[in-house]
């Protein structure tokens, strides 16, 4: 579903009688590259901003009263809420928490209270259960939003900070990459972030007659906190083990070849397997910088195959459903490479593929995927974006 700007106007002029200034956010949502589970380990990722995301309608109040209206939720109705911090309830299960999570995130992280209520109109035209980063997406646009429209002078990393911290408040303890390049996205460029230092750089994606086709698998994602803090701790062991002899505060921090030299002192082989996962995917997201850098599209995707066997068989994060898309992508006459992108149980895919051929991918690959689970897939041509911004007045 997708509606236009003109369309969010009247339906925001139907939902709400304020007649104050309103405004148009846009923050986009995202797809990862290359660097899976490399974020929590200190090490760096390489995601890109998407043309899909979260559209914001927002005006000022008169009062401290707050208005939300969902168009992706409507039978929820118009959700009433107070900019009053001590009224803030973190027991509500609806999606008013990562905005709410935001106004919390704003009083302590830059003592700032909202001087007025809001009326907000949101709709997100990223699919369900795809792993695109739907929710950090609705945090930035509200955290940049409150600060366009109170100046408060905060910058784009700042932001992104914020809208993590909204996230944890909501129950989601993600880590920084998907705020980011939401907030710092860059046309047609990817973001190498390194999630230690928040030190980023930017390098050109310039697929020239290929395209980056993100296959969504609509296996809902079936990774559960139980899971995701269990690779969690098998990685800290295997870090414990190499801090036997290498003076490293994360996995991220170490080289290959110090792996290799002292990966023996890791006894447990899950956590060796683990962390032979991380360190290599951190080696091929920096490998991976170079390349693109340079314009070097075809080794390029050789390195999304390398990552998908690795968080196959090292990391175990794939599925039935993710591996189907990803070997039928790579069958294909045309197909430079194709891995699992995001936690993984679910979710997409990625693959580069020849701009006069994607009706015939798609059509090959949605055949064998179908034919095998049962699933249609949806298959969507990445477009990649700014970060967050404000389009313009209602």
């Amino acid at each position: 579903m997708n509606i236009s700007i003109e369309s969010l106007r009247e339906k925001f002029n139907q939902i709400f009688e304020n007649k104050n200034d309103t405004k148009i956010f846009f923050a986009p949502g995202r797809v990862n590259l290359i660097g899976e589970y490399t974020d929590f380990n200190g090490g760096y990722v390489f995601p890109v901003a998407l043309d899909i995301g979260t559209y914001l309608l927002i005006s000022k109040r008169n009062d401290h009263k707050v208005n939300f209206y969902s168009i992706n939720f409507e039978d929820s109705g118009k959700i009433e809420k107070s900019t009053d911090i001590k009224k803030i309830d973190k027991n509500t299960t609806d999606w008013t928490l990562y905005p709410m999570g935001v106004i919390h995130s704003l009083y302590e992280m830059e003592s700032v209270t909202l001087p007025h209520g809001f009326d907000a109109l949101v709709y997100g035209n990223i699919p369900n259960s795809a792993g695109l980063s739907s929710s950090a997406s609705v945090s930035v646009a509200f955290a940049y939003a409150f600060n366009e429209m109170y100046n408060l002078n905060i910058d784009k990393v700042r932001i992104a900070l914020i809208a993590q911290k909204a996230e944890h408040y909501a129950g989601t303890l993600c880590g920084i990459m998907d705020q980011f390049i939401s907030a710092m996205g860059k046309k047609d460029h990817g973001v190498l972030l390194n999630c230690d230092t928040l030190e980023y750089k930017y390098a050109p994606v310039k697929l020239e007659n290929y395209s980056l086709i993100i296959m969504n698998s609509n296996k809902k994602r079936a990774l559960n906190e139980s899971k995701y803090n269990e690779r969690r701790a098998e990685c800290d062991k295997g870090l414990l083990g190499l801090k036997k002899e290498l003076n490293a505060d994360y996995l991220g921090h170490i080289t290959e070849n110090e792996f290799e030299k002292y990966s023996h002192l890791i006894e447990d082989n899950i956590a060796l397997k683990r962390s032979r996962h991380v360190i290599t995917e951190n080696a091929r997201v920096l490998k991976a910088f170079e390349l693109l850098s340079n314009g070097d599209i075809k080794e390029f995707g050789k390195l999304l195959n390398d990552s998908h066997t690795s968080l196959k068989n090292d990391f175990e994060v794939s599925c039935r459903e993710l591996d189907i898309l990803t070997s039928a992508a790579r069958e294909f006459d045309g197909v430079l490479g194709s891995r699992m992108t995001g936690a993984g149980f679910g979710g997409c895919a990625i693959a580069i593929v020849l701009s006069d051929r994607e009706k015939e991918f798609t059509k090959y690959v949605g055949d064998i995927y179908t034919k095998e689970t049962g699933i249609v897939p949806e298959f969507i041509k990445a477009v990649i974006s700014d970060g967050v911004s404000k389009l313009s007045k209602a």
